[in-house]
């Protein structure tokens, strides 16, 4: 099935720029900020598209080495991203190699987090409070947003894998989930 979506490295990669185009569109969704209580702040919207940038990944995998390879090329359109942010923020060429190796460890140890405790509301949960909502321990949004992101692997369990090549994906609408768990 690869062999077809993936013919060559420029239809790869489109498919890596089109499925992270949808992660960062979810990822800046009002209602994330809005009803689920994530900080609209450069670093609210960072931990966003890397739960979302995780959740992709994640489902990927499960696709054996094609999914793998797919999931490589979306980290990489992270990096690209997280590198040209940086630099629109003022980061000048010698500090941003600096700041991606941190930003890098920062998204492997969240990937990790999330990757092993997706199953697990409560240390999904425990996970984003550390990462998401550091300074007010905010467990009730930090659990309505383990409800969405378990909700949003589980939607993403049921995508095909076109769909998601084509950054078609279906995720949640925060505010109606907010909603529904109010």
């Amino acid at each position: 099935m690869f062999a077809r979506l993936f013919r060559s490295d420029s239809v790869a990669e489109a498919a890596a720029v089109a499925a992270y185009g949808a992660i960062v569109a979810q990822a800046r969704a009002p209602a994330l900020y809005a009803a689920l209580g994530v900080p609209d702040s450069v670093t609210g919207r960072f931990e966003m598209v890397v739960l979302h940038t995780v959740l992709v990944i994640e489902r990927l995998r499960k696709d054996g080495p094609g999914g793998s390879a797919l999931g490589q090329r979306i980290f990489d359109a992270f990096c690209r991203d997280m590198d040209q942010s940086l630099r629109e923020l003022g980061f000048g060429d010698l500090a941003v190699p600096k700041r991606m190796k941190q930003l890098g460890e920062g998204f492997y140890g969240r990937a990790e987090a999330y990757g092993r405790t997706l199953g697990d509301h409560e240390g999904l949960a425990a996970a984003i409070t550390r990462n998401v909502f550091p300074d007010s321990a905010d467990t009730v949004s930090a659990g309505r947003l383990a409800d969405y992101a378990m909700a949003s692997a589980a939607a993403l369990a049921n995508a095909p894998l076109d769909k998601i090549c084509h950054g078609a994906m279906i995720f949640p609408d925060p505010a109606v989930f907010a909603e529904a768990q109010a």
